[in-house]
């Protein structure tokens, strides 16, 4: 679903906002724990990932036997050469090899359908899985993340993950399995024959060991290489009229081109090492050939193996070396995948919020009075910026927060949502303590409108209508009579059906008066305007103005503004600078004070002038 936000993000509110990319405290697993939390993740589909194993170890003692009858053919062929060819012999050779390789063949169909399926599953449920996590994890944690980071994990991760299930577990155990057992067969036939064989590729064993070694660091770099990647990209698209006015195109892609460097070195060198795997095992497996050959001839020469023997060795020596080709391609895949894996599970481990299902109170029929009392809140235990705050609202009251830029206005109301826990101090609605309520009943006595909008992809109804269920046509048409913005809607084609996608071309004022509809039906009966008319014209304030006031009867209200001409009629005005609440009253109280709210006042008078 695409979102019609343009704005970017911020931290949520206030002074003091948590601005680092990486949670404090947090500490990256290791490989080989990523990947054990990745099996114990698959272990609901154990069955079918143990039944795909075996058809693929059978597959693979087949490939194994096969050049053993290939060598009877071989050996019935020189025989001929010395008398008649039993024809009769070869032809069941060939049709028992032929019925071996079809049996072979459904094997692979099967084992291959059955990963596929599960490989899907697994990354169903771990989408599934980092979608609810979202859910669940404090805004705080959004704060100090990056947006594309996250999407990276559960795309470019995620995607990794999936591919290693479904093509290097499989193939990991089939090499293995045809690895040993053309060793036993080798072992078996021809002792000597067998030891030239291993001889000519023990080395390519060293050299697998030490590529892998040294590629590792710089496949878990490349992973989040891409997650930085991501986040700058999603940054500056999402700014991209700001990057554009302040002739940032240069710095920003400045910035791109560093990391996109930094990415190319790291998948350059991991791809490199990991590529010199193929063309090493190559020369192995066709020295292996010429070293069985030459062995083989004198063997030959001396009587002590047949013809036969030797072919089957031909095709041991390529059944040899191909299991560290294909063992050296899944480790270089399970590298990808650990340091996937990684990611993944770091974002899947990340604190999340209170469990609330034991809590029993709720709030029901809330009248809207609400208490702050000696509140106490710091983004971080050591940074304390609201120090001590108390306030009562009365029910029905319109509360106006003012204050300079930082003073923790927006901080106060994502405290009012839980959005973030006070360190001391009580928040009541109603008397209930706030702390003693789910936030999910909490939210419910909530609407809101904020300076950065929001909407989805969906008709303009479905916009309005948002997470509301019993909202009649009706009800939207009033609420957007209400505000201004009936008459604009049913000029468009399909009207309260028109699709809001990125072809729509609505105004950032067109927007706001939207998602004001959008509050207005959800009729909570606390309401929360976070500079709801910043971004809207002179005249479509005075008529949003209107419409606000007719929506805050009989509701709390809570506006944060800084055009204070808008708040002149609130029931009471906070000023607040710093954490704590300097001033409180009227307009004409605190005019009539002459402090800091008068001055603000009227300094915003003096500049309009």
């Amino acid at each position: 679903m695409s979102s019609q936000n343009n704005t970017q993000r911020r931290p949520a509110g206030g002074i003091g906002g948590p601005g680092s990319n990486m949670a404090p405290g947090e500490k990256p697993k290791n490989f080989k724990e990523a990947i054990i939390q990745i099996g114990a993740y698959a272990k609901t589909y154990l069955p079918a990932i143990i039944i795909s194993l075996l058809l693929a170890i059978a597959g693979t003692i087949i490939s194994i036997y096969g050049p053993s009858q290939i060598g009877k053919i071989t050996d019935k062929i020189t025989e001929g050469m010395m008398g008649p060819i039993d024809l009769g012999a070869i032809n069941r050779v060939g049709l028992w090899l032929g019925g071996l390789y079809l049996i072979n063949f459904l094997f692979n169909y099967i084992q291959g359908f059955v990963m596929a399926t599960v490989t899907q599953r697994i990354s169903k449920s771990l989408r599934r899985d980092i979608s609810l996590k979202i859910n669940r994890l404090p805004l705080r944690y959004f704060d100090s993340t990056s947006y594309g980071d996250i999407l990276s994990r559960v795309t470019n991760d995620v995607d990794t993950i999936s591919q290693t299930f479904n093509q290097s577990v499989v193939a990991l155990v089939s090499a293995a399995v045809m690895f040993l057992g053309t060793l036993v067969m080798m072992f078996w036939y021809q002792w000597i024959m067998a030891v030239t064989a291993v001889a000519s590729t023990f080395v390519g064993f060293i050299l697998m060991a030490i590529i892998m070694k040294n590629s590792q660091k710089y496949f878990a770099r490349q992973q989040e290489g891409l997650g930085k990647l991501n986040g700058h990209i999603e940054e500056v698209f999402s700014g991209h009229n700001v990057v554009r006015v302040y002739n940032a195109t240069a710095k920003a892609k400045g910035v791109f081109d560093e990391v996109n460097e930094d990415l190319y070195d790291s998948a350059w060198k991991s791809q490199f090492l990991s590529g010199l795997m193929m063309p090493i095992m190559g020369f192995i497996g066709n020295f292996g050939y010429a070293a069985v050959c030459v062995v083989g001839a004198g063997l030959v020469m001396n009587g002590s193996i047949t013809f036969g023997t030797i072919v089957k060795f031909m095709i041991y020596i390529r059944l040899f070396t191909q299991p560290l080709s294909q063992i050296a391609q899944a480790m270089t895949s399970l590298q990808s995948t650990a340091a996937a894996s990684e990611r993944v599970f770091q974002f899947l481990d990340e604190k999340e919020l209170e469990n609330e299902d034991h809590k029993r109170t709720k709030l029901n029929e809330v009248q809207g009075a609400v208490d702050f009392e000696h509140v106490k809140f710091g983004y971080y235990p050591e940074k304390i910026i609201i120090k001590d705050f108390s306030a009562h609202i009365n029910a029905g009251q319109k509360v106006a927060i003012v204050g300079p830029t930082g003073a923790g206005k927006t901080t106060m109301v994502n405290l009012l949502m839980r959005f973030y826990e006070v360190n001391s101090g009580t928040i009541k609605i109603d008397g209930v303590p706030t702390i003693d309520v789910t936030r999910q009943n909490l939210h419910d006595q909530f609407c809101m409108v904020l300076q950065d909008t929001w909407l989805f992809e969906g008709t303009i109804k479905e916009n309005i209508r948002y997470n509301k269920e019993g909202i009649t046509d009706e009800q939207i048409k009033a609420a957007c009579k209400a505000v201004g913005i009936n008459h604009f809607i049913k000029t468009l084609p399909k009207g309260y059906d028109t699709i809001l996608d990125d072809k729509a071309s609505l105004s950032v004022g067109q927007k706001q008066l939207i998602t004001i509809a959008r509050a207005m039906v959800a009729d909570a009966p606390l309401l929360i305007l976070d500079e709801a008319t910043s971004s809207v014209d002179t005249r479509t304030e005075v008529l949003i103005q209107e419409a606000m006031d007719k929506l805050m009867v009989g509701r709390t209200s809570f506006v944060i503004a800084h055009r204070l001409s808008t708040i002149k009629n609130a029931d009471l005005i906070l000023y607040m600078r710093e954490g704590d609440i300097l001033e409180k009253g009227t307009h004409d109280e605190l005019l009539a004070q002459g402090g800091y709210y008068a001055e603000l006042y009227n300094s915003q008078f003096e500049n309009a002038s």
